[in-house]
Parts: structure tokens; C-alpha cells; sequence
């Protein structure tokens, strides 16, 4: 073996270890940090170390303490992993898409109205139809944003701003118009998607309040292709040189602005398929503000995530399992809901700066032969 070849191989161990580092070693650490303040949070506000510590207790206990409890977390996990992988993409792409509760709306009422539009065909035909009715929604609205970058330079922040505040009002108007509203109701109300059109429920043989449904296996689907398609496929090569250097992609004729437009109408995809899950598979119909700000969480998911499918898929059932959680602790142990908010925002806090978690803890992470980190 040649000293270049060697030394080639030498590097890629170094980037692996780099990486792994980036991906579960600071987002670890992260997590450590923001529980520890969320404590220092709750002993300011005059909370008892006793009550601290069984808020942390029935956190624990109401996401992992039972099949009911691993179930409210898979549930609540699933939407945010589809939608965050569909941010990571873009992140990737070197696009700050932020409108992922806008595509989830629309995703989620698209998926609705072809559920209870053509009740009368067999869950074989409908499931599908209806799940992909969601994500070609999401990816149409995304593509108008990603149009608009590459047309005329708007930028995506702006837009999918813009275009989130569009999809609300618009889900206020389609649920007012008698072909969508539920009958004899005068609230905005879809109507209920048929059940050959529901994601199945995977445990209702066992208890039919376990929530958890079939969507699990489409996010894990997603996983696997996302993964594919940013790491072994040409298309995501190209997305990724175009986030890493947009001006070198160009000269290497990597042509932006489609790369542009087919980035954000994937990612618009994902998190239309995370609204089609939503309302197939928890919620039944269409509602204002059905989609709970799950595009916002999302974002999160995508951060701590570092943008690295499997790392989004560990990031959503940790928030999933917080959410799922935080209800228990509120029960068990008398403290606010908002602290669940604190410890999130303190995990993206840590996570935006990884160089404060390799300063805080700086034995857990590999040092050179100069003694650097």
C-alpha cells in the first residue's frame, strides 16, 4: 500500500470520527446541558429538588414507561421526522426552508379531500392515493417558493414566511366551502376521511386507545430513502455541492435553479406526507391550526439532527418522547408544560453552538497530536 494511499485512508478515519462526533456526540451532550439548566430553571422558580426529580421521573415514565407511553411518543415522533427530513434536505441543498407548517397544511387537507372524495374505492387504492395526494401538495406549494430563488432571487426565508401565513388562511376558506365542510356543521370542519383511507392503528388489537399507526413504517421508508438519495445518488451529490459551494457547482455545470426548484419541492414533499400522516393517521379530519405548529418543531428536529437522516430520526423521537413526556410530568409532578419548551429551545441553543459544547466538555470529543481539539 502506497504512503498516498495510506494517508488517504488515514483522513477518511479522521472525517468519519469528525462526523460521528458531530452527529451524536454534540447533540448528546446538548441534551445533558439543557436538562441540567431546565433543573436550574425549575430551582428558580422555587421547585423542590424532590419535585425536580420526579418531573424527570414522570418524563421518563411518560415516554418510554409503557407500551402507552413508547406508543404517544412514536406517534408524536412520526410527523416531525417526515417534515424534518424534508428541512435537512434543504438544509443540505443550502436552503433555509422554513415553510414546512405551510406544506404540511396543505399536504394534510389535499390528503382529506382525496380521502373522502372517493370514499367508495379499497384501502389498497385509497391509502396510497391519499398519502400521495399530500406529498404532491406539499412539493407543488414548496416549489413556489423554490421558483421564486431561482427565478428572481427572493429569498426562501421570505417567501416560505409569506407562504405559511397563505396556507392558513386558505385552510380557513377551504373548510368553509360546502364541498369540504363537514354537514350540518357551521364550524370550519372537514369532513372525516373515510377509514379505508386511515393509516391502521398497529396495537388496537391490544388496546384500541394505543395510538400509535402504520405512518411509523412510512418514516422509516423515508429514512432509508432520503439517506439513499442524499448519499449514493446523483441527485443529491449535486444538492449537496450546491449547499457546500453554489458558485464552484455552477462552474462544475450543476445547473442552481433546478437544483434549486426539485430541492424544495422534495422537501415540500416530505412535509406534505408529515400532514397526510397527521390527519390519516391521528386526527380524521381537517381542522384550523390541525397542524399544531409541527413545521416550527420540525426545524429543531432538522438542527439537532446536524441534517443527517438518521440523526433526524433519533432528533424526532426524542422530541416526540419530550412531547409525549411532558404531559405525564405535568400530571405527576405539577410543572408547567412551558418547561418542555425551555429544554427544547436550550437543546437548539447547544446545538447552534457546538464549540460551547466541545469547551464545556471537552474530554468527550477526539484531540490531535498538538493536544488540540
Amino acid at each position: 500500500m502506497t504512503d498516498l494511499s495510506m494517508n488517504d485512508l488515514m483522513k477518511a478515519k479522521v472525517i468519519g470520527r469528525t462526523e460521528i462526533e458531530d452527529l451524536v456526540v454534540v447533540p448528546l451532550f446538548a441534551i445533558i446541558v439543557a436538562l441540567l439548566l431546565g433543573a436550574a430553571a425549575m430551582l428558580a422558580t422555587n421547585v423542590d429538588l424532590g419535585t425536580i426529580g420526579l418531573s424527570y421521573l414522570a418524563l421518563l415514565k411518560g415516554s418510554v414507561g409503557s407500551l402507552n407511553a413508547i406508543s404517544e411518543t412514536l406517534t408524536a415522533a412520526a410527523p416531525l421526522v417526515l417534515a424534518g427530513l424534508g428541512l435537512a434536505l434543504g438544509f443540505r441543498a443550502g436552503l433555509f426552508n422554513i415553510g414546512a407548517e405551510g406544506q404540511i397544511v396543505m399536504g394534510g387537507i389535499a390528503a382529506v379531500i382525496t380521502g373522502f372524495s372517493f370514499a367508495g374505492l379499497p384501502t389498497l387504492i385509497l391509502l396510497p392515493m391519499s398519502l400521495l395526494a399530500g406529498a404532491l401538495a406539499g412539493a407543488l406549494y414548496a416549489s413556489i417558493a423554490g421558483f421564486l430563488k431561482a427565478t428572481t432571487g427572493a429569498h426562501e426565508v421570505i417567501s416560505t414566511i409569506m407562504l405559511n401565513l397563505i396556507s392558513y388562511r386558505l385552510l380557513d376558506y377551504m373548510l368553509r366551502m360546502p364541498a369540504i365542510q363537514k354537514e350540518g356543521r357551521a364550524d370550519p370542519i372537514s369532513k372525516s376521511v373515510p377509514e379505508a383511507a386511515e393509516l391502521p392503528r398497529l396495537l388496537s388489537f391490544l388496546d384500541p386507545n394505543l395510538r400509535v399507526h402504520a405512518g411509523i413504517f412510512l418514516v422509516l421508508i423515508a429514512v432509508a430513502i432520503v439517506y439513499w438519495l442524499l448519499f449514493r445518488s446523483k441527485l443529491g451529490f449535486e444538492f449537496r455541492a450546491s449547499g457546500e459551494n453554489a458558485e464552484a457547482a455552477r462552474f462544475a455545470g450543476i445547473h442552481s435553479s433546478v437544483i434549486i426548484v426539485a430541492a424544495m419541492a422534495t422537501a415540500g414533499a416530505l412535509a406534505g406526507l408529515a400532514g397526510a400522516n397527521q390527519v390519516l393517521g391521528v386526527l380524521g379530519r381537517a381542522t384550523p391550526g390541525f397542524s399544531a405548529g409541527l413545521g416550527f418543531d420540525a426545524i429543531a428536529v432538522a438542527l439537532l439532527g446536524r441534517s443527517h437522516p438518521v440523526g433526524v430520526l433519533f432528533a424526532g423521537l426524542l422530541f416526540g418522547a419530550l412531547e409525549a413526556g411532558g404531559r405525564q410530568m405535568q400530571v405527576d409532578a405539577g410543572v408547567s408544560i412551558d418547561l418542555i419548551g425551555i429544554i427544547q429551545a436550550l437543546i437548539i441553543v447547544f446545538i447552534a453552538a457546538p464549540l460551547l459544547v466541545r469547551a464545556i466538555f471537552p474530554w468527550g470529543f477526539r484531540r490531535d497530536k498538538e493536544g488540540g481539539s
